[in-house]
């Protein structure tokens, strides 16, 4: 089947013939990671400064609260969205999101905060799960790669953005409630946008489905609990996709939850930590543009293997590291690692799961990719606690390594060229 293949209901695949929807989903999903990005600079420094709350797994509850939302929603985003179509799942998503900018600008409690993280991790399992349903819907087979580097580009550009514009607000305006308002005006564009602008895309997996028929009923119909217990165990390069995505938001949320408090005890202003924690995430999501098209060149398991070392390689250079020239050095590093894992760990999943269950093994993947933010904040704040920063970052960067090994034992390659 080509990248422009038209099916018998005049239903065409391929970036190029839906061209439009797929731009409109790109942007999109930059709302979506605006949403993030808002957090990535304020938070910690709030729950430090304002909360007083030390580097601890108390002061990572928001990412903890975050992750599992966000985990457990994104299993059930893939099924809702093949139950009831993705339209109606990403206007959900975005309804959740409206109170998160307020509750955060003005929570009196770091209860407050937990709440708000629940709504959005909620709110970001499903619209930016459905996002990459969509996508995957309209690109075809032939350019997944490079529909999920657009994809995946456009969410983590915007979280960098926006997080070296909240650092910038908070530096000149403080920590509250300024940087929200940001926030609050992505949740109404993002809103108006599924409303009024995209349109339904699961009659494009139908097509698919047709044009790609399973070797047998055994194939296809497959209950929800079949996928997941293929998606996460019984099939060695999904099951190794999903160990490895895990480990990858791990990474996040130690980046996210425990580099600011480490670059901010060595003396950094809150400019400075805006500007590493917004490194990290554009060179991740701008990177995406070439590794997403990449992966599809030549192939997912060998760009997967050695973007988890380089990633281990970066967190490890972070823990040696006591100037800001090192710091954004690894962060770099961490970038480009994360651009070879990122868009081709989602390609795999789609190169793997049929089209009739594929939206149900997105969702499955994901549940273990984004609980990586539940076990990162719990893992890095406790041993934080305990042994100190820099413990915690060894700690995370053993075990990337460990899950790049894995992937280089485990998993086979899956693009179709290959």
């Amino acid at each position: 089947m080509t990248d422009r293949a038209t099916t018998g209901d005049g239903i065409r695949l391929g970036l190029r013939a839906n061209l439009g929807q797929f731009t409109l989903l790109v942007a999109v999903n930059a709302l979506v990671g605006g949403m993030l990005g808002q957090e990535r600079v304020v938070l910690p420094l709030l729950a430090d400064q304002v909360f007083q709350l030390a580097a601890s797994a108390t002061a990572l509850t928001y990412i903890l609260a975050f992750g599992a939302t966000k985990a457990a929603t994104n299993f059930f985003a893939g099924t809702l969205s093949d139950r009831y179509g993705r339209k109606p799942v990403l206007i959900g998503g975005w309804l959740l999101a409206v109170p998160v900018p307020a509750m955060l600008a003005w929570g009196p409690t770091w209860g407050w905060i937990i709440a708000a993280n629940i709504l959005l991790g909620a709110s970001q399992g499903l619209t930016w799960s459905t996002t990459v349903i969509m996508k995957i819907d309209l690109a075809g087979p032939e350019r997944r790669g490079l529909a999920m580097g657009l994809n995946e580009a456009a969410g983590y550009g915007a979280v960098a953005v926006t997080a070296m514009a909240t650092g910038a607000i908070a530096a000149h305006a403080g920590l509250r409630p300024e940087p929200f308002l940001l926030g609050a005006a992505y949740a109404a564009l993002g809103l108006g946008l599924s409303v009024f602008a995209v349109r339904e895309t699961r009659g494009h997996a139908r097509a698919e489905a047709a044009l790609h028929p399973a070797r047998s009923d055994a194939d296809t119909e497959l209950t929800t609990a079949q996928v997941a217990r293929r998606t996460s165990f019984s099939d060695k390069a999904l099951s190794a996709a999903s160990q490895a995505g895990l480990v990858n938001n791990l990474n996040d949320a130690l980046a996210w939850g425990i580099f600011p408090l480490l670059f901010a005890a060595h003396g950094m202003s809150v400019a400075q930590v805006g500007a590493l924690a917004a490194l990290y995430p554009a060179v991740w999501g701008t990177g995406q543009l070439v590794t997403g098209w990449w992966s599809d060149r030549v192939g997912r398991k060998h760009l997967i293997t050695a973007g988890m070392l380089v990633q281990a390689a970066a967190i490890a250079l972070v823990a040696l590291g006591t100037t800001f020239a090192v710091w954004a050095a690894a962060q770099v590093l961490l970038g480009l690692g994360t651009a070879l894992v990122y868009p081709t760990l989602l390609a795999v999943i789609g190169d793997v799961a049929h089209p009739a269950w594929r939206a149900r093994a997105v969702g499955v993947y994901r549940l273990w990719r984004d609980g990586g933010f539940a076990v990162g904040a719990l893992l890095a704040g406790s041993i934080a606690g305990a042994y100190g920063l820099t413990a915690a970052i060894w700690t995370v960067a053993a075990l990337t390594a460990a899950s790049g090994l894995l992937v280089a034992f485990r998993m086979y390659e899956t693009h179709p060229r290959h």
